[in-house]
């Protein structure tokens, strides 16, 4: 089974720069959004289900234009779990969870602690959801958690390690529990394959930054530690953008 996550900063304007021409191509079975930022009424779903997608769930914020993600899938699920039952975590659309019969797939978007308070609700949400996913694995071990975490796990995921050690996206605390999130029986899928540098899923918009790849590798597909040896390709798709991240991609047997 072939899963893309991708955080496309707007389905609407993505689907205007050419989404569903690149989704028919990818050519995924699952695929997890971030930031959606629309509700179910304003997205061209029949669109969505001729580009081969059925079954598709979608969890927005109850803040208009924000936030907010979704699953489209061409295999029908077994059960679908809109959010974790946490308030301050649903009311912005973070987590969307659909199961198989023999894994499970979460679409999540961590927050950005892009200014103070929200870098204060950033960590209240990182210990919420790691106390949630504890407990969830117990029931259901063979979970994979895709999303932008919107947090570099180490230096060779950013392109300037030492002018951002500063910069939320990269403090020391965020890579830290990251870090103890995956030794909590995660493996990130990607660095599993591939451990050269210079791979990103995220570009600034500014200052040519893309051109240049000048990037942060904030988006994961975090697969749980039973499914580590059904995994078969993990790569991150740089060519495809509709966004100012890029898509990553993980097959599973």
């Amino acid at each position: 089974m072939k899963i893309i996550s991708y955080n496309v900063n707007g389905i609407r304007a993505a689907i205007t720069k050419g989404f569903l021409d690149w989704l028919k191509s990818a050519d995924p079975d699952v695929i997890c959004l971030q930031e959606i930022k629309a509700t179910q009424e304003q997205i061209p779903l029949l669109d969505i289900e001729l580009a081969g997608y059925p079954y598709h769930y979608w969890f927005p914020a109850e803040k208009k234009g924000y936030s907010g993600v979704a699953i489209l899938s061409k295999v029908k699920p077994n059960n679908v779990v809109f959010g974790t039952g946490i308030p301050h975590m649903d009311k912005e659309g973070r987590n969307l969870r659909v199961d198989f019969d023999t894994f499970s797939v979460m679409s999540l978007y961590l927050p950005s602690g892009t200014n103070i308070d929200r870098l204060d609700h950033k960590f209240m949400y990182m210990a919420d959801f790691q106390n949630y996913i504890n407990n969830l694995k117990k029931e259901i071990p063979n979970l994979i958690i895709c999303g932008d975490y919107n947090i570099c796990h180490e230096a060779i995921d950013i392109h300037d390690p030492i002018r951002n050690a500063k910069v939320s996206g990269f403090l020391p605390e965020e890579r830290a529990w990251l870090d103890g999130f995956m030794k909590s029986g995660f493996v990130d899928s990607f660095r599993h394959f591939n451990k050269e540098p210079h791979h990103y899923s995220w570009w600034s918009y500014r200052a040519n930054a893309r051109a240049n790849n000048k990037g942060w590798r904030i988006d994961y597909n975090l697969v749980s530690e039973p499914l580590r040896d059904r995994m078969k390709r993990a790569v991150i798709l740089p060519e495809a953008k509709h966004s100012d991240h890029c898509p990553i991609l993980v097959e599973i047997e």
